[in-house]
């Protein structure tokens, strides 16, 4: 499945105003994107995503999209192919729209939103966001690379790429087959206790027949008064479980609110983290230096100690609300261990209650068969040759009951032969190992081409082994930012790689956001246009950057956005 974006419109989109701001995403192989800071520049990422996924790609909230100036009709639209397929997508707020156009026919809208994204993204993107930001975008402050991702969501995107999710898929179907097979054996092996039950009394009752009614009588009534004693004991300890269990639940009614609150604490340690750091390098920086590494002016050593002063003024800041914040974390940790401790203790006490339901129903239903015997005997209808029919119409139902488990018990074997090739370790696995040797040979082969010579190697969990010449191993975090961005690149154009050779999330669209601005000096932003041109073939490539003057001529176009009354839009 190969997606060609075609254009891309929108208005009254964060600093964008009444009037339409297009972009042709597929007339031209390159493209500068410039313009000031907060002229516009990079409205083109969160504009895609908005309409795509109905979310900002960098970190802002979905209702500050909205022009603050105008604050009514945004608007996105977004064409593109897939396959023989020509899309529209049209997405906005105020009045809120979500229109899907295939082929210039809406589809119907019978679900809910969330069906209907869902629709987009499984069936006709087959792209979910994750997958999208590595393969259409690199090097945005939003961005999450690839190596900085999670073990599970690495895996994700890697299925996403070989188009393996229906494994995934039919896993979750394949435990709700599990579970209603184990459901039904369950069922059956009560229904042959029954009737095993059943035709044991039957067989006991031709012999009491030929006994004495009212011995056997009084003999039943004294087993239903044992089961009675033994009835009310079990409903008792039933019902206090049953009190106890909603006591337990009322006791955690808290626990959305403190798991929300626990990921919100942990966003927030993180946000800190990440600042101290910066105001450390900041410190080190004008501790370091006494020349301004932009303008090469001296840096006055008063400038220097203000700067410095104020700088760890802030970490002082910082470091004491991190300090704050993580007690905070401490005691939220001891309230969601009570709330853990308080859920294990409701599932011990529901499997004690399942246990005394079933021994309750097994008693009445005793008792039931027992009162019939009473009533039989006392109204001295009982014949042999009843009881004889009974035991040979209970014991067919039984071979077919035992039949029916027989055939339950071999489903189970196919069920389970299923499960061990759909789970991570079975046939996705077998499918990754296939494909993991090309992907570290293409990784190696687009480092290479970056003149960066180091041996990556990715192993089937995609937990990483990097080697220099002199085989020294390193991580993803020990190397600078220029090596890491190159170490990005090359798995972005390997997922690309891959996304075409399965024809699973082949696109002709390649976005890099400031990649020039940060970590590639001159002559490594020389070679890395070089490799675009070498790498991103059949590819619509987009570069957003501030070095605007210095790389016109290297663009086939170049957009430049600016402010005009408030409002950003595209240049004449």
């Amino acid at each position: 499945m190969s997606l060609k974006f075609k254009s891309i419109r929108w208005k009254n989109f964060l600093s964008t105003g009444n009037n339409f701001t297009e972009i042709k995403l597929d007339t031209n192989k390159s493209t500068l994107i410039v313009g000031h800071n907060g002229a516009g520049k990079s409205t083109l990422l969160d504009a895609l995503s908005y309409v795509l996924y109905g979310k900002p790609f960098r970190k802002v909230n979905k209702p500050q999209l909205m022009n603050s100036i105008n604050s009514k009709n945004l608007i996105v639209e977004l064409e593109f192919s897939s396959g023989k397929n020509q899309y529209l997508i049209t997405r906005g707020m105020k009045p809120n729209v979500f229109e899907i156009h295939q082929n210039g026919n809406l589809i119907d809208q019978n679900a809910d939103m969330k069906g209907y994204q869902d629709m987009l993204e499984k069936q006709i993107l087959k792209l979910n966001h994750k997958s999208f930001s590595q393969i259409v975008i690199l090097g945005s402050a939003s961005f999450t690379p690839f190596m900085q991702l999670s073990a599970m969501n690495r895996r994700e995107v890697i299925e996403d790429l070989l188009d393996i999710q229906i494994f995934s898929t039919m896993n979750v179907l394949l435990k709700e087959k599990v579970q209603e097979n184990k459901d039904n054996l369950s069922d059956v092996a009560k229904q042959i206790a029954v009737q095993e039950k059943e035709i044991e009394l039957h067989k006991e009752h031709l012999n009491e027949i030929r006994q004495d009614n009212d011995k056997k009588v009084k003999e039943y009534n004294i087993q239903l008064d044992a089961l009675n004693v033994k009835l009310d004991d079990y409903v008792q300890q039933y019902d206090g479980i049953t009190e106890l269990v909603d006591n337990l639940k009322d006791s955690i009614l808290d626990q959305n609110k403190v798991n929300k609150r626990a990921d919100k604490m942990r966003d927030m340690e993180k946000q800190i983290k990440t600042k101290i750091k910066s105001v450390q390098k900041d410190i080190q920086f004008y501790k370091d230096n006494s020349t301004c590494p932009t303008c090469e002016q001296n840096l006055d050593e008063m400038f220097k100690s203000e700067k410095i002063h104020l700088h760890e003024n802030s970490l002082s800041e910082l470091t004491n609300g991190i300090k704050l914040l993580q007690k905070q974390m401490q005691e939220q940790d001891i309230r969601l261990d009570q709330i853990t401790e308080v859920l294990n203790n409701i599932h011990s006490q529901s499997e004690q209650a399942r246990t005394l339901n079933f021994e309750i129903e097994m008693i009445r239903r005793d008792m039931n068969s027992i009162n019939e015997l009473i009533d039989k005997l006392k109204g001295k209808t009982d014949r042999v040759e009843d009881n004889t029919n009974k035991i040979k119409e209970t014991q067919i139902r039984l071979d077919e009951t035992v039949h029916k488990k027989n055939d339950l018990l071999k489903y189970k074997d196919i069920l389970d032969s299923a499960s061990v090739l759909l789970k991570d370790s079975g046939i996705k696995t077998k499918i990754i190992k296939q494909y993991i040797p090309k992907m570290n040979k293409l990784i190696n082969k687009y480092l290479a081409s970056m003149d960066f010579f180091v041996n990556f190697e990715l192993d089937e969990n995609f937990n990483e082994t990097i080697k220099s010449r002199h085989r020294d191993v390193f991580t993803y975090d020990s190397f600078s930012e220029g090596e890491k961005l190159r170490i990005d690149l090359a798995l972005l154009f390997t997922w690309r790689a891959i996304a075409k050779m399965r024809n699973s999330a082949s696109t002709n669209l390649l976005i890099m956001d400031e990649i020039f601005d940060s970590s590639l000096d001159s002559s490594g932003t020389d070679e890395f246009l070089k490799i675009l041109e070498t790498l991103a073939k059949d590819t619509n490539i987009f570069i957003i950057s501030h070095k605007g003057d210095t790389l016109y001529e290297k663009f086939h176009s170049v957009i430049k956005f600016e402010k005009h009354n408030n409002f950003s839009r595209i240049a004449a």
